[in-house]
């Protein structure tokens, strides 16, 4: 199986999520991600999700496609391993992804004075280089008090680890860029980025930033409302409940023709905008109530689905996997894989369906440590004698 990044090598040392996602992504698009860690494992060896016998599905998760060298870092002997790999010759290799960043020979300059264009990407937490998470950097920007039922007086922070997984795309363009800079220069370069500011960014991207200061407003919580236009959240006959969006003109006006309620809104004046529609979003939400009321979620269902209008049924993690069928073999995405450790179970590959290369399959996450000997090998050329020296030492662990 080749993939649109056949032939690269990256080497990762990472723990938590943006890190190792970014290292998955990459090896699900046909890059070999080498993936470095302590011979016991590393931070997230033992993170939950658990199966029932500790091993970790996170971790399982994270890692899928890549190949795994145990290294006892914390001897010199090691170290010098570690930095080999790093800057081992050829020129689609010399790239090193981390947010563990290593001090004296596996800081950025003692890399680059062994190899000249070594492209390092590094995560860090501010850009300070204070320590900081997901969990951390969401409350001090200001999301859980916007998050939650209109009136709560408490925070609510979010389960989607959302800057985790926007760092780690970002970890991933940054790598690439990076390397076609090298392509057409030569050159290599330490690229940086901070959880936080990819957070503080967004912030502004979305334009929450000059809201306060141009509007003065500091957005309260407004519940499941789309804020700025209409969509909105209802409980059906069942008692299923649903979310149904009218953000464009043809959705809006789709939802209004199925539901019947035109006459209803006539009072309420031009609704064609969609600030109109959440300055009016109580009166809409009121007039749409019995409608969704009097229909079960199956009924809904049909009579949206035919007019092509944009909703979802809210649902359990468990729900979604018993039934959407997106979460399952239908989705040529899934497979069911076996991992090593852990057992049978639905596992995605790459997202990316592209013209010129198949679809990168699912694939398990080694075992620590599944590939020291043959990264020994072909990365570090040694041979079977030198390879047995540095495992009967210690030094290299295997599986």
């Amino acid at each position: 199986m080749t993939g649109m990044l056949a032939g690269m090598r990256v080497i990762e040392s990472s723990a938590f999520v943006a890190a190792p996602l970014a290292g998955m992504t990459l090896a699900q698009m046909g890059a070999d991600v080498i993936r470095v860690d302590r011979p016991q494992g590393g931070l997230d060896a033992a993170r939950w999700p658990v199966a029932a016998n500790g091993a970790s599905l996170f971790w399982a998760g994270m890692n899928k496609g890549k190949r795994s060298i145990a290294v006892d870092m914390t001897r010199p002997e090691g170290i010098e391993v570690i930095a080999a790999l790093i800057t081992a010759p050829g020129p689609d290799a010399g790239m090193f992804l981390t947010n563990l960043r290593g001090k004296g020979a596996l800081d950025y300059p003692a890399l680059s004075a062994r190899r000249a264009d070594l492209i390092m990407v590094s995560l860090i937490g501010t850009r300070r280089g204070e320590p900081a998470v997901d969990y951390t950097v969401n409350p001090s920007l200001g999301f859980p008090l916007a998050t939650g039922p209109a009136g709560l007086d408490l925070p609510v922070g979010h389960v989607l680890p959302a800057w985790d997984c926007i760092t780690g795309q970002m970890l991933v363009n940054t790598l690439l860029a990076a390397e076609r800079h090298r392509l057409r220069t030569r050159a290599g370069q330490l690229a940086e980025l901070a959880l936080k500011d990819v957070a503080a960014a967004m912030l502004g991207h979305l334009g929450i930033i000059a809201e306060v200061q141009v509007n003065g407003v500091d957005r309260p919580r407004y519940g499941n409302a789309l804020y700025g236009a209409y969509g909105q959240d209802f409980v059906c006959a069942d008692g299923r409940r649903i979310m149904v969006i009218g953000l464009t003109d043809r959705q809006w006006r789709g939802i209004v023709k199925v539901t019947g309620i035109g006459a209803a809104l006539e009072p309420l004046g031009d609704l064609s905008g969609e600030g109109a529609r959440w300055q009016a979003r109580e009166a809409i939400t009121a007039a749409l109530q019995p409608w969704f009321a009097a229909s079960t979620l199956p009924q809904v269902a049909e009579a949206f689905d035919a007019a092509g209008l944009t909703w979802a049924p809210y649902r359990s993690f468990a729900q979604a996997v018993a039934e959407d069928p997106d979460l399952s073999t239908g989705n040529p995405m899934f497979r069911l894989l076996d991992q090593p450790g852990i057992g049978e179970y639905l596992v995605p590959g790459s997202p990316v369906v592209s013209s010129v290369h198949d679809r990168w399959p699912a694939t398990p996450a080694p075992q620590v440590g599944q590939h020291s000997e043959a990264v020994l090998a072909d990365v570090l050329g040694l041979g079977s004698g030198q390879i047995g020296k540095l495992m009967d030492a210690g030094i290299v662990a295997g599986v």
